[in-house]
């Protein structure tokens, strides 16, 4: 890596934490947004495409795989010309794409719109995980991350019940609509109100010489390893439930699209609870002792659901129940670890946020290649899934990040 010394280093920007949980909470919100508003319209797609099941669930894994990869651009690009031309030009093109989605005649030229959408939401998404760094040390990054979640969580609760309503009303075609007026609403949020954060431009970030040397120094220090695969599994449960729960609740068990987005609604209210005691747990705890407790959560959620499904039971409440519970836990881990992941990389923080997201997106891609050819008209698929990545989280918690992440 080129050893000349990082630029000097402007002061930091007076952003009020107010402006950044705001801030937070919109750009990282834009990831549920696309999803959760989009899940209960997943059966009317099909129908109404003819499409086959594993062209449905490429519009979701094909988008999370372009978001992951797109990271790995973006993140090198904010660190050399700033977070706000990367957040201006990838909104304006997130809202175009989603535009597109809506206009799509057939299930290829969606998966394509998708692709592209993933591809600039992840601009929103690195910049704002950089600019928790940019502002603040990672101990107060990781608070202000939780307020940023919690008004992402608002946004995940209102995302599923809305789409749900959407789509029975005036069918998936508007649930996407919606998703583009998110966008837009986004960028406006950016161009009046948010200023530049990034106290130094870093001129070599986006040389491929020091941009390996820069990934390579990231993914081998411990401290991001450790949060980075927390993120990673407790993700995977997640998107598991996002992936699969639409067909689980509505060809399963029944429910209608508006009946599907409130049991999401009530999903994300527990990530919501969740938000909230990371922050004291925090405070009280530390980081690492937060996610540890968070992890028995986790656990309980994961088996339980997976137990229940194992011995034949088919019901709301034996989906909804644990999900509640891997949903708080979720609250707790992602803002740890998130701000636990950048917090060693205070000149790299973009470099080190798009490689975090591009592991958590590959997990994703994952999850959603493998529900592609396991969903069978149960909710085995889906409680299995989630069983497995809430082992995962709760071993990473207990063991790696208690011994590499302090």
């Amino acid at each position: 890596m080129d050893r000349a010394s990082p630029p000097a280093a402007a002061p930091r920007v007076a952003v009020s934490p107010a402006l950044a949980a705001w801030a937070l909470a919109l750009l990282l919100g834009l990831q549920p947004a696309t999803t959760d508003i989009y899940l209960p319209a997943l059966p009317l797609l099909a129908r109404d495409l003819a499409a086959p099941m594993s062209g449905v669930q490429l519009t979701m894994s094909a988008l999370i795989l372009a978001f992951g990869i797109a990271q790995l651009v973006w993140g090198p690009v904010a660190d050399r010309f700033g977070r706000r031309p990367v957040l201006l030009a990838g909104l304006t093109a997130y809202t175009l794409a989603s535009i597109g989605g809506t206009l799509a005649t057939s299930i290829e030229a969606l998966v394509a719109w998708r692709v592209v959408q993933g591809a600039t939401m992840a601009a929103a998404v690195v910049c704002a995980r950089a600019m928790v760094r940019d502002l603040y040390e990672p101990v107060e990054g990781a608070r202000v991350m939780s307020i940023g979640l919690s008004g992402l969580g608002i946004i995940a609760i209102a995302g599923p019940a809305a789409g749900g309503a959407i789509a029975a009303l005036w069918g998936w075609r508007a649930a996407l609509a919606a998703v583009a007026v998110c966008g837009a609403a986004t960028l406006a949020f950016v161009v009046w109100r948010l200023p530049e954060t990034l106290r130094a431009r870093n001129p070599l970030a986006t040389r491929p010489r020091p941009l390996l040397a820069a990934w390579s120094r990231i993914a081998r220090h411990r401290t991001f390893v450790a949060w980075t695969l927390l993120i990673s599994c407790t993700y995977g449960g997640l998107f598991t439930v996002l992936a699969a729960s639409s067909f689980a609740y509505i060809d399963v068990l029944g429910l209608s699209p508006a009946a599907y987005g409130l049991a999401m609604a009530s999903g994300s209210l527990a990530y919501l609870g969740g938000t909230f005691v990371c922050r004291r747990w925090i405070v009280r705890l530390g980081m690492v002792r937060a996610v540890g407790r968070a992890g028995a959560f986790t656990l309980a959620g994961g088996v339980a659901m997976a137990g229940l499904a194992l011995a034949g039971v088919q019901s709301v409440w034996a989906l909804l129940l644990p999900q509640w519970l891997y949903a708080f836990a979720h609250g707790v881990h992602q803002p740890c670890g998130q701000a636990g992941a950048v917090g060693p990389f205070p000149h790299a923080a973009g470099a080190a946020s798009a490689l975090a997201g591009f592991l958590l997106a590959l997990v994703a891609f994952g999850v959603g290649t493998w529900l592609g050819s396991a969903i069978d008209g149960t909710v085995r698929p889906m409680a299995f899934g989630v069983g497995f990545w809430s082992l995962a989280t709760a071993t990473v918690a207990w063991t790696l990040v208690r011994r590499l992440a302090r």
